[in-house]
C-alpha cells in the first residue's frame, strides 16, 4: 500500500493493501478503494463510492456519492482476465455512474479521457474509447466498445449500441437510441436516431469561423442530396474542400476502420 501522506481518508473508508493514493486525495467517508486502484494527485471521493479492479483515475477528478468504478465488464464473455480502466485528469464523475474494465477480446483498456463530464446515473461499458471533454448526460448508457471523440455531448437517457463511433464534436440529443456511426459535427434527434444536421452551436462555442462552418454546411448538404453512394460523395468532399480541416475529419471518419454503418442525411 502506497498512501501519501498529504491524503485525507475517512476513519469509515476501506483502502485495501496495495492501493495507491496519490498527493491531496480526499476519500471520504465509507469508500471502498481496492488493493489495484491507483489514484493521482487532488482525486476526490465523496462518500460511498467503490473504486475496484486495475483502476487508474487521473490528477484533480472527482467521483461523487455511490459511484461503481473499475468492476467487471457486464460480459457474459468475461472469465476474470486482468484487464484495465483507465481515467485522465479534471473529470466530473456524478452520482450512481459506472464504470466498467475491458475485456481480453476489446482490447483489455476501457479509456476516459481528460475534462470530461459524467452526470448521475450513466454508464461507461467495457473496453469504450472516450476523448477528452465529453459530456454524458443523466442516465445515458455507452455500449462496449464504443469510441466516443472529444468535445460530444450524449443526451439523457440515450442509448450509444455497441461498437459504434461518434465523431468530434457531435451531438446526441435526448431520448436517442444510436445504432451506426455519428459523422463529426453531427446532430443526431429522434428516438431511433437519425442524422438531422450539423451541430452549429457547438461549433459557434468552440470558435470555428464562419468561412469554415459555411464549408461544412456546404459538405453537409452535398452527402445529403449529391450523386452516388454515400462513399462516393464522401470521397468528393475531400477533393472538393482540400483546405478544411472540419471537412477533412469527417472525410478521415468515413474512411476509417468501422464495425457499423452510417447514420446518413435525412
Amino acid at each position: 500500500m502506497a498512501i501519501d501522506a498529504s491524503a485525507e481518508i475517512h476513519s469509515s473508508a476501506v483502502i485495501e493493501p496495495g492501493a495507491t493514493i496519490g498527493p491531496d486525495c480526499q476519500i471520504g467517508p465509507f469508500c471502498v478503494v481496492g488493493s489495484q486502484a491507483v489514484l493521482g494527485r487532488g482525486v476526490v471521493l465523496k462518500p460511498h463510492v467503490v473504486v475496484t479492479g486495475q483502476t487508474e483515475i487521473g490528477d484533480e477528478t472527482t467521483v461523487f456519492s455511490f459511484a461503481v468504478i473499475g468492476e467487471i465488464p457486464q460480459d457474459l464473455k468475461f472469465k476474470g482476465e486482468n484487464t484495465r480502466l483507465i481515467i485522465g485528469q479534471r473529470n466530473r464523475i456524478r452520482e450512481h455512474v459506472t464504470m466498467n474494465c475491458g475485456t481480453e477480446g476489446g482490447g483489455g483498456v476501457t479509456r476516459i479521457g481528460d475534462d470530461g463530464l459524467f452526470m448521475a446515473g450513466c454508464h461507461i461499458a467495457h473496453d469504450a474509447q472516450v476523448g477528452d471533454r465529453v459530456i454524458v448526460v443523466n442516465s445515458a448508457a455507452v455500449a462496449g466498445h464504443c469510441v466516443i471523440e472529444d468535445d460530444v455531448i450524449i443526451g439523457g437517457l440515450c442509448g450509444i449500441h455497441q461498437w459504434v463511433r461518434i465523431g468530434k464534436g457531435a451531438i446526441i440529443g435526448a431520448l436517442s437510441m444510436v445504432t451506426n456511426d455519428v459523422i463529426p459535427h453531427g446532430l443526431v434527434q429522434g428516438p431511433r436516431g437519425e442524422l438531422d444536421g450539423l451541430n452549429l452551436v457547438g461549433l459557434k462555442r468552440r470558435g470555428v469561423d464562419r468561412a469554415e462552418i459555411t464549408a461544412l454546411r456546404a459538405a453537409f448538404q452535398q452527402l445529403a442530396q449529391g450523386e452516388g453512394t454515400f462513399m462516393d460523395r464522401a470521397r468528393r468532399l475531400s477533393e472538393d474542400n482540400p483546405d478544411s480541416p472540419h471537412v477533412t475529419q469527417i472525410v478521415d471518419f468515413i474512411m476509417g476502420q468501422t464495425d457499423r454503418s452510417f447514420l446518413t442525411p435525412r
